[in-house]
């Protein structure tokens, strides 16, 4: 099988990972940036072009896209599929997961446990956001925001109503969340693969920080999660239609609540705390997506493969 990861930075630890275990288990692996891929539309006839040339033809695809191009690199993902190449995700549950407000609607609507959230577009009427989350402490996140950027904690109301007004006034949409003082500054990243949590890791937060994003300076150990964390996560990644995800939880006293589904979680952290290689569960993945599409074509056309395949 030939597999492309598409990621702008080849030296990234999570994109080194997935070449390094895709040519471990005998497949081609190339990495390709999406940010100069470009498409052709014809009727019946979709093509990619990569750096001047027709794109020679791929088997799978695994997207690493990052904040910043999410709609371009949604599109070049959303053109492989059009030309039924196999995808990790797929481009619309990209874009959907990208979307902070847009996951919680969509979490809430599946009845899973969530920080209880506001969002208005401007400050009129602040108090009322405030008191829906149940008052200070509470938490306030750029809705753009990554890595625990522009994500404030305002241990009061007077200051949870400057914060939230100084982010409106400079043009910022922001969620106000409930603080959860049980989870301690820290939180649960589950690993979901193929509808399976693959790996685990608690992050805790360094001393003074209430993020506990390992960017941060955050620490990870690995966790076995209890039942309910591992049903949450499996939930929260099929709600949001992605079969690699990550999955961040706090644990608080009314069960796990989901605080962010991404669509390229990171390798390291999880790789280090666990000790698993979860680079390959994703491979293993294609490879079953694979053999099911070779096992869905026409009689004749598997009996040319296995032809080929002879000589």
């Amino acid at each position: 099988m030939k597999i492309a990861v598409l990621s702008t930075n080849k030296s990234l630890y999570s994109t080194r990972r997935l070449v390094e275990a895709a040519i471990s288990r005998g497949h081609e692996c190339e990495v390709i940036d999406h940010s100069k891929c470009y498409v052709g539309i014809r009727q019946g006839e979709p093509t990619m072009h990569y750096k001047g040339q027709d794109m020679p033809a791929i088997d799978a695809i695994i997207p690493r896209i990052g904040n910043s191009v999410t709609f371009y690199g949604s599109a070049i993902v959303r053109q492989f599929e059009v030309m039924d190449v196999i995808s990790a995700n797929q481009s619309q549950a990209i874009t959907r997961s990208r979307d902070k407000l847009r996951c919680m609607q969509i979490l809430s609507g599946a009845g899973l446990g969530l920080p209880i959230t506001g969002f208005a577009r401007t400050a009129a009427n602040v108090d009322d956001l405030i008191n829906m989350v149940g008052g200070a402490p509470l938490v306030i996140k750029l809705l753009e925001g990554t890595q625990g950027i522009g994500v404030v904690l305002a241990e009061t109301k007077k200051a949870a109503s400057s914060v939230i007004e100084a982010f409106y006034g400079l043009g910022n949409n922001i969620l106000i969340q409930e603080y959860i003082k049980e989870a301690k500054g820290s939180d649960i990243r589950a690993f979901v693969v193929d509808g399976k949590v693959v790996g685990a890791m608690k992050r805790t937060a360094k001393e003074g920080e209430f993020r506990s994003n390992l960017h941060r300076g955050g620490t990870a150990e690995v966790v076995k999660l209890t039942l309910k964390e591992r049903q949450t996560a499996i939930a929260a990644a099929k709600a949001m239609g992605l079969t690699v995800a990550g999955v961040d939880m706090l644990p608080s006293a009314r069960g796990p609540l989901i605080l962010e589904v991404n669509s390229s979680p990171g390798l390291e952290g999880i790789e280090n705390a666990t000790g698993k290689d979860i680079a390959a569960e994703i491979i293993k993945y294609l490879e079953r997506q694979y053999e099911a599409k070779q096992l869905a074509k026409p009689t004749t056309v598997k009996r040319k493969i296995k032809k080929e395949s002879k000589l």
